[in-house]
């Protein structure tokens, strides 16, 4: 049976609260970024999960490998999660799927600004055209 994760950490990244949102399973990995602004609460944190559910926008699916079934000592998860706290921010994996989606997004806009600004000159063309008709009408 494929096993699933989930993952949020929230750190300061000058000058906002950021909150760092990974999941896993089944061989995928997707992260979103959540910017909190003032220093968050734990219920602020647990409702916005639970009512902005649908609006996260999470990375595009990234292949990565599950969670390890061993089961692991207590103290040398103390260990990990006290290594876990002293280093701040995201994890490389999480940057790197961020980076993805922010290139898709700026990919996007790109197309998007492209077709509008195409659009408005066929339509200036339009209108250049429609003045030199109606001068040659003569009325």
């Amino acid at each position: 049976m494929e096993t699933g994760y989930a993952r949020l950490t929230v750190y300061f990244e000058d000058p906002f609260w950021v909150g760092l949102y990974e999941r896993g399973g089944g061989g995928t990995y997707e992260v979103c970024r959540i910017v909190f602004g003032a220093e968050p609460r734990d219920q602020g944190v647990y409702a916005l999960l639970l009512e902005q559910w649908r609006r996260l926008r999470f990375s595009p699916s990234m292949a990565a490998e599950g969670p390890g079934e061993r089961r692991v000592s207590p103290k040398r998860m103390q260990r990990q999660i006290k290594r876990e706290l002293r280093t701040p921010g995201a994890g490389t994996k999480a940057r790197q799927a961020l980076k993805l989606q922010q290139e898709q997004g700026k990919e996007a806009r790109k197309r998007q600004s492209r077709a509008e600004r195409e659009a408005e000159t066929e339509r200036q063309f339009a209108l250049r055209q429609e003045k030199r008709r109606e001068k040659r009408k003569g009325h």
